[in-house]
């Protein structure tokens, strides 16, 4: 199993709910998919980033086969110009 972890900061701050409607466009795209979570910064609590999707795959060919999957890729074109930082974390749970 692997847990996929992507954390956005928007450019502006009023596009993070459009960011995590088009993010949330993903979710069931491919077999092995087993968990996709998106979440954006709730006013009041404490954060840096705007933007969360916390995912888990089967294996390393389910997460590949969303990497390189027609949609992803599209949803990717639309949402790298509403970015201003990203950051990635792919691990195995214990």
């Amino acid at each position: 199993m692997l847990r996929h972890i992507v954390m956005w900061t928007v450019n502006d701050p009023a596009d993070a709910e459009t960011f995590a409607t088009e993010l949330r466009s993903c979710k069931d795209l491919v077999p092995g998919m087993r968990e996709f979570d998106v979440g954006v910064r709730t006013d009041g609590l404490d954060a840096n980033q705007d933007i969360v999707l916390v995912s888990t795959f089967d294996d390393a060919a389910a997460l590949q086969a969303y990497v390189v999957h027609p949609h992803h890729q599209k949803v990717v074109a639309t949402l790298k110009p509403m970015g201003k930082s990203r950051a990635v974390l792919d691990f195995s749970p214990a």
